[in-house]
């Protein structure tokens, strides 16, 4: 029973954060742009298991959050590459396990 509840919260987040807009990269002015492994929900099971282990509490569960995240150095001309998601966060400050209060965004532009 608890699989198929965990398969149905990790879909859900999954059409969440699939249905957020990418942004120009040049809107991300709070952090550098990250190349995150996941771009998830907090209320993932993977998301959930790093804040619970880093002690962190959240009030909203439906903030997204790139975890395995590693900046981006260059971007543009040929220098976008990134085999994750690039997103731009609010928080980043956790090294580069989870960064909190992400949106994608678009290197291209």
């Amino acid at each position: 029973m608890f699989s198929k509840t965990a398969l149905v919260a990790f879909a859900s987040s999954a059409i969440l954060v699939a249905a957020l807009p990418n942004e120009p990269v040049s809107s991300c002015t709070t952090s550098p742009v990250l190349c995150c492994d996941s771009f998830v929900t907090a209320s993932s099971a993977s998301a959930a298991k790093i804040l619970g282990l880093l002690g962190i509490v959240l009030q909203d569960l439906n903030i997204t959050v790139g975890l395995t995240c590693s900046p981006i150095t260059v971007i543009g001309a040929g220098g976008d590459s990134c085999a994750g998601s690039a997103v731009c966060c609010a928080d980043d400050s956790h090294g580069g396990l989870i960064a909190i209060g992400c949106f994608p965004v678009d290197l291209s532009q």
